[in-house]
């Protein structure tokens, strides 16, 4: 018969193994749960808008979330697209694959928590992300002011003004 403490330390290897599975699971639904919210939209979300949602909703903490979200990127499954201060995501077509075909591992209850969110939110998430306004030094002491209404990525209203300070930009 094996010594007792054998048996321990194969109860610990198997302990740590459980826990690490465990933690891939975890890393995967916050994937996951990132993709799925890109699916749901017809409209890039900003990095905000998502930590937003999943660090109020309690499923973890911000540095698993942006490191879910790198690892998407780097995967091609999402991209992102920096304007201003805001990285926004966009979901590429081996991240609609990956949601389809995985999209049963996400609970309904979650997918629930993504859709009231959306439904109480999707005006302000969109208008978030549709309404730019940005400027620029030009001249000495002048600024050129570009400001943007988009539809679904077209530029619907597009107005480019010289103003004569900083205040007025």
């Amino acid at each position: 018969p094996a010594c007792p403490s054998m048996r321990n330390t194969d109860f610990l290897h198997e302990k740590i193994r459980s826990d690490q599975n465990m933690q891939k699971d975890a890393a995967t639904l916050y994937k996951l749960i990132v993709l799925y919210m890109l699916y749901k939209v017809d409209f890039p979300l900003t990095n905000s808008q998502i930590s937003e949602f999943i660090l109020d909703q309690g499923y973890t903490n911000y540095f698993s979330l942006q490191t879910a979200i790198n690892e998407l990127i780097e995967s091609d499954m999402i991209r992102v697209e920096n304007i201003r201060n805001s990285s926004l995501y966009h979901l590429e077509s081996a991240g609609v694959e990956a949601i389809e075909m995985f999209e049963d591992r996400i609970s309904d209850g979650i997918k629930q928590d993504i859709m009231t969110y959306f439904e109480n939110n999707k005006y302000h998430l969109r208008n978030e992300v549709e309404i730019t306004a940005d400027y620029y030094p030009s001249k000495k002491e002048e600024y050129f002011v570009d400001c943007k209404i988009k539809e679904k990525g077209n530029v619907l209203l597009e107005l480019k003004l010289n103003v004569l300070s900083k205040e007025q930009a």
